[in-house]
């Protein structure tokens, strides 16, 4: 995947984060020729299961799958993903290289350190790396627009993505991470749900019973199959109420 301009560019601590959380995005706006790409902070070598190499090996495969043109590493040590200046200015760097029009970041309500450090140091790179004497490589740019990917401690959203279509391929860009999600290649989607390897979350729950019921309760909300939560700290601007989706009765 070389260097790149991408039209969006999703930010996460570890691999498969960015698949879980937005994946089904990335993937609808890849089938429109949208130019795509994703940024890991750490390697995830904390991880109960899997080692550096076999985690780079599902992030390259995972971003095959979800059509992307551009996925990068940071190296930054798992579990030490640290609010400063140092780690602004590595994400600012390919904010800067990259130029995105718009950027993806964890929500700010989190459990683990790592996520919530993700979300305020892709923030503040956002801003730095429009400054133009501040010591980075490349042209002053910010991106135009920031939105923040739901993960499973917030409950409100500013809006939903129908997903139903890309929800399918999203399955298969997780289940890539055969090292945290067991070996699911030959298995159709409701034997992951039945049959799922390793429950990382709570006992009997697998990742994609969390997909399943996460994505389809979004997209009950909206009136459709599935769909991913967002959120934006500005207001949204609508220009003709009347055509808003979703019916109010």
């Amino acid at each position: 995947m070389a260097d790149t301009k991408l039209d969006i560019l999703a930010i996460a601590a570890h691999p498969d984060d960015i698949e879980i959380t937005s994946g089904g995005l990335l993937i609808k706006m890849a089938r429109r020729g949208r130019q795509t790409g994703a940024l890991d902070l750490t390697r995830g070598e904390m991880g109960t299961y899997g080692s550096d190499a076999e985690r780079e090996r599902e992030a390259a495969a995972a971003a095959e799958i979800m059509g992307l043109v551009f996925r990068r590493n940071l190296g930054i040590k798992d579990s030490a993903v640290e609010y400063n200046r140092e780690n602004k200015l590595k994400i600012a760097r390919v904010i800067r290289e990259t130029q995105p029009e718009m950027v993806i970041l964890p929500h700010g309500q989190q459990r683990h350190p790592d996520h919530l450090a993700c979300h305020r140091l892709g923030f503040d790179a956002c801003f730095l790396a429009g400054l133009k004497k501040i010591d980075l490589d490349g042209e002053p740019y910010r991106p135009r627009k920031i939105i923040y990917a739901s993960y499973y401690r917030n409950s409100e959203y500013s809006f939903l993505v129908d997903i139903s279509e890309e929800f399918e391929q999203k399955v298969r860009a997780v289940s890539a991470y055969k090292s945290q999600f067991g070996n699911n290649d030959d298995k159709t989607f409701q034997e992951m749900l039945e049959n799922g390897q390793k429950n990382i979350f709570h006992p009997g729950t697998t990742i994609y019973d969390s997909m399943h019921t996460r994505n389809h309760y979004l997209g009950l909300l909206a009136g459709v199959r599935y769909a991913e939560g967002y959120s934006v700290k500005e207001n949204i601007l609508i220009d003709d109420p009347q055509k808003m989706p979703v019916r109010s009765i």
